[in-house]
């Protein structure tokens, strides 16, 4: 039987590489459509592994005429035209969940970071600091949380906080079904009311730069903000500005405006704490993701029907 040929849009690890190469002729272009050989033959690939950061737009799906399948790696599809793929009868799916516990334990991570500053003092104490890095830092216990969008990883990172004693309200559209915790109309109403506020809701056009100056002040000069969502919900140059004024105490980003690239405004601001877009990445999810991966293909391969799909 011919070998079905997929090509991997995004970066990913050496060991879902391996097990794709298993089943399927693989070609990996981990830096998008377009910057691989030119000799891709478009005819021949029947599957893409993409996820929602670099997407698949309906011009690269026309340049695929062969394809049947993209799958998202992860939970993210914000930038995958679901619209052109449901044209041209193209099947989509994503991974939910797969990263979730992942994300949430990240979130709490920067949460503790960058109240406890504890990047700072790490770096002041090896330099031989220490009388002048032990003032008192706010802790998560008995503060109030707020979270912009309360799906499966925002509900995860209540838990967590809870544990921590950490009282809990959501902002979303409408009203989640069964949730308990209060829910605020919209995200100024409930960054008043909030000490750390984390960004958990998809990207997308409807959710740009939904944490502006409005949120930010709204947050105030003792608030946090945490994004684990994607970069653009937050007003870059609003977030700058807000944290050089100290208008809130700080921030921690996984996720930025013009990722990889870290905006040269953010770099020296020293109330703020970086990772690399790495909150759902461990050996966990990653395996979760690949099983997941393997399996959609496999269904689809066989003519069956997919986990998860969007389109």
């Amino acid at each position: 039987m011919t070998r079905k040929t997929i090509v991997v849009s995004i970066p990913v690890s050496e060991a879902c590489l391996s097990r794709l190469s298993s089943h399927y002729d693989v070609i990996a272009l981990p830096n998008g459509l377009g910057s691989g050989s030119p000799s891709l033959d478009g005819d021949a690939v029947w599957a893409v592994v993409t996820n929602g950061s670099t997407g698949l737009s309906d011009i690269q799906m026309a340049s695929l005429p062969k394809l049947e399948l993209v799958c998202s790696y992860g939970a993210g599809y914000e930038n995958i035209d679901l619209q052109a793929a449901r044209q041209r009868g193209v099947r989509v799916t994503h991974a939910p969940n797969t990263n979730m516990e992942t994300v949430a334990d990240h979130a709490l991570a920067l949460m503790l970071a960058v109240s406890r500053d504890i990047c700072n003092r790490d770096r002041a104490l090896r330099d031989g600091g220490w009388a002048t890095i032990r003032s008192p830092r706010p802790t998560l216990s008995g503060a109030r949380l707020g979270v912009i969008g309360f799906g499966n990883i925002g509900q995860a990172i209540a838990r967590r906080a809870e544990a921590f004693g950490m009282r809990v309200s959501y902002t979303t559209p409408e009203p989640m079904p069964g949730v308990t915790q209060p829910h605020l109309p919209d995200a100024v109403s409930l960054a008043k009311v909030s000490d750390f506020l984390v960004v958990a809701c998809p990207g997308g056009p409807s959710t740009r730069h939904l944490v502006n100056r409005a949120v930010l002040d709204a947050l105030g000069p003792t608030g946090f903000l945490v994004n684990i969502s994607r970069g653009m919900v937050v007003n870059t140059e609003d977030l700058v500005q807000a944290l050089g004024d100290r208008t809130i105490a700080g921030a921690a980003l996984d996720v930025f405006e013009g990722e990889p690239t870290l905006p040269l405004a953010l770099r020296d601001l020293a109330n703020l704490v970086v990772t690399p877009h790495m909150a759902g990445r461990s050996p966990a999810s990653d395996a979760a993701q690949i099983d997941a991966l393997i399996n959609n293909l496999a269904a689809a391969s066989a003519g069956g029907a997919l986990t998860a799909q969007l389109a």
